[in-house]
């Protein structure tokens, strides 16, 4: 596991994904030039309040996997 702090509306928080999820996240960052604290970010806030924000992430990126590949 990895584990990463952002700062998320004014607060710490850490997320921790395992290291196959941080180099996809890592990659799309870097494809779509924006970082990887503002995709966070983003999925934080769309997110539903009581969903675990590691798993919201991981849901993300297969989500976008899955776009790609079609």
């Amino acid at each position: 596991m990895h584990k990463t702090s952002v700062s998320l509306s004014g607060h710490q928080t850490s997320i921790s994904l395992e290291k196959e999820f941080c180099d996809v996240l890592q990659k799309i960052s870097k494809e779509r030039n924006i970082s990887i604290a503002s995709i966070i970010k983003n999925i934080d806030e769309q997110r539903l309040p009581d969903s675990n924000l590691s798993s919201e992430i991981r849901i993300w990126i297969l989500k976008q996997l899955l776009k790609t590949s079609k």
